[in-house]
């Protein structure tokens, strides 16, 4: 069993950034594909980035250029930087891991207004 804990989230004002941590449990996090999602509203959760146990990452065309997913095996921990906000990022991030079944975090709120 794996347990993901979001943190990060928050009200930011458009253009402004965040920074949104998951730290998992598990001592073959190193092997885990990590991704980062997002619901809003009224919508679908979505893939916002994915990074795989080689580093490699992937991202949505809405957020390229703009997010940025990293990983820290150490700390057993994924991060998502959310640079040059919009409000249309606003919506529930959801931290997720692959390894053998999926796991999902409880979400973090992210709300970009002015």
């Amino acid at each position: 069993q794996v347990q993901l804990v979001e943190s990060g989230g928050g009200l930011v004002q458009p253009g402004g950034s965040l920074r949104l941590s998951c730290a998992a449990s598990g001592s073959l996090f190193s092997l885990y594909a990590m991704g980062w999602y997002r619901q809003a509203p009224g919508k679908q959760r979505e893939l916002v980035a994915n990074i795989i146990s080689g580093g490699s990452t992937n991202y949505a065309d809405s957020v390229k250029g703009r997010f940025t997913i990293s990983r820290d095996n150490a700390r057993r921990t994924v991060y998502l930087h959310l640079n040059s906000l919009k409000p249309e990022d606003t919506a529930v991030y959801y931290c997720n891991a692959r390894y053998i079944k999926i796991y999902w975090g409880q979400g973090t709120q992210v709300t970009v207004s002015s």
